[in-house]
Formats: structure tokens, sequence, C-alpha cells
């Protein structure tokens, strides 16, 4: 059974995410330790709860969600995994950092490309590549079905939907992907989102206002 663990870093509120499975192995998804303060706080999480980092995640590659994946590399020597759409996304996330005033030190390791519609495992729990573009090009999410949650990104928050003008971003695409994608899992799964509150797939089916 799987554990979810939330940090919210750096000065855009991102929500970083800590899965925890059995013998202690975890995954860390969308690392956005900016300071080097909020880099302590999950190294100090990781050490202190005796956890074995095994894979690291990107949902999308926005500046806000890469910030820490040096650091996590660098750390625990994780590749990194993200769609293959994503890596012009990377390429550029110094430079918008730069144009952010929040300038970093990107990721340069070796990369993973992730395919949707097959599984990641951590242990003996599934995760299922969800291709969610349109908040990004190459958008993912990960979904636990036994559990019913998904770590979505930057695709559908509580009341509200991914801004689309950033490069690569496409309203219409986006909708498509929420309602093809997201609208026949479960009303109860839980979304957690790369940005604010959890919120479930039942509530914003019934009350986000950009989706009725």
């Amino acid at each position: 059974m799987l554990t979810v663990k939330v940090f919210e870093f750096s000065p855009v509120q991102e929500n970083t995410y800590v899965l925890t499975g059995q013998k202690d192995a975890c995954c860390i998804i969308d690392p956005g330790c900016y300071f080097d303060y909020e880099r302590l706080v999950l190294q100090e999480f990781i050490d202190q709860q005796g956890l074995n980092p095994v894979m690291l995640l990107n949902t999308h590659c926005h500046l806000d969600h890469v910030f820490g994946n040096k650091f996590v590399h660098d750390t625990w020597s994780l590749p990194l995994h993200l769609h293959e759409k994503e890596l012009p996304i990377l390429a550029r996330a110094p430079e918008m950092g730069l144009q952010w005033d929040m300038p970093f030190e990107n990721y340069r390791g070796p990369q993973v490309l992730l395919e949707p519609g097959t599984d990641l495992l951590l242990g003996d729990d599934r995760l299922s590549i969800l291709f969610l573009p349109g908040h990004s090009p190459g958008s993912v999410g990960f979904y636990c079905r036994e559990q019913g949650f998904l770590i979505g990104g930057d695709v559908l928050f509580r009341g509200s939907i991914g801004r689309t003008d950033l490069p690569g971003g496409d309203h219409a695409t986006l909708l498509r992907s929420i309602r093809e994608q997201l609208w026949p899992l479960p009303d109860e799964t839980i979304v957690y989102p790369g940005h604010g509150e959890p919120t479930t797939i039942g509530w914003e089916r019934a009350h986000n206002p950009f989706l009725r």
C-alpha cells in the first residue's frame, strides 16, 4: 500500500510528492525544492523515515516542477523519468527561470522516457501512466487504481484547470485530456494536484466551472 506525502516548495508554492511503498521504497515526483533549506527538508524526511528512493518522476517539466531534479539525482543517483514531449520543455526551463528571476542549475543526467498506457512498479504497487497533454505537451499523471488516487501535475485543480498560455499549452487539448482520461475514473478518485489542495473526480465533474 502506498502512502502519499506532500511538500509545498518554492515561491510558486508547488506540490512535491513522495510516494512510499513496501520495504520503504519511495519515488519522488516533481521535486520543486528551490532553496537550500527546502532540499534539506526533503532529504531529512527521507533519511528520518529510513526511505529508499528508487524513482524520480516528472509529471511535466515547467520550471517549478524541476527545480529539484538535479538535487535528487545527485543525492540518490536516480535517473529522471519523463515523457518524450517534455524534453524541449526541460531544456528551456533555465531560460524560464531567468525570466521569473529564479535562476537554477538544470538536470543533465540520464533520462528514462515514460510510455502512457504502461505501469510503473513500486514494489507490488502499480502506478498507471496517463497521457494528459494540454497544460504542457507531454504532461502525464500517475494513477493508482487500487487505492484510488492520481498524482496529476497541473492538469486539474479544485475548481480550476491548468493554464495553457505557456509554450506548448493548448486549451482545447487540455479539456479533451480531462474529459477523455480523467472523467472515466471513479468519482471518489482523489486528485493530488501540482498546486493547492487535493480534490476528487466526482467533485470536479459536478462543480468545476471550466468543464461544464
